[in-house]
């Protein structure tokens, strides 16, 4: 499974570490940075992520800042991205179970770092459950087809 990974300069020591715990679980990360701790701006990484996903470039991607909300608030402007924000293994399973989010993000000022595998581990695990989740996945689909 190829994953999109981004941070801003916040984010960027759980973005390695994430990118080490699954290095031997046959994903292969492209991470589109930072590269480092120098203070950037997050929707330089949230975008390309977002986009790479959205164009099928990647299966899913996992965005990480101190909060969480700037990354998901820019990934979800890209036309079929759900960037969705989880701290638990719970979010993360139901993001994907409910939501079919296909971008994980984590708030890596507010996590529980122990949580985090489990987190990434359970989100990427679990699939779409759709029947009255499809419904409201498409409801979305179809509101974003009809903007310009």
């Amino acid at each position: 499974m190829k994953i999109a990974i981004g941070t801003d300069h916040r984010g960027f020591a759980l973005k390695e570490q994430i990118k080490a715990a699954f290095s031997l679980d046959n994903l292969e990360f492209k991470d589109f940075g930072a590269q480092n701790r120098d203070p950037c701006d997050y929707p330089d990484f949230a975008i390309p992520v977002a986009q790479a996903v959205a164009q099928g470039e990647a299966d899913k991607g996992i965005l990480v800042c101190s909060t969480g909300n700037g990354m998901a608030i820019a990934a979800n402007k890209v036309k079929g991205v759900r960037a969705a924000i989880a701290m638990t293994p719970d979010m993360a399973r139901y993001s994907r179970l409910h939501n079919d989010a296909n971008i994980l993000v984590l708030p890596a000022d507010y996590i529980d770092l122990q949580l985090v595998p489990k987190i990434v581990k359970v989100w990427l695990e679990t699939g779409f459950e759709g029947g009255r989740h499809q419904r409201r996945v498409d409801k979305i689909t179809k509101y974003e087809n009809e903007q310009n």
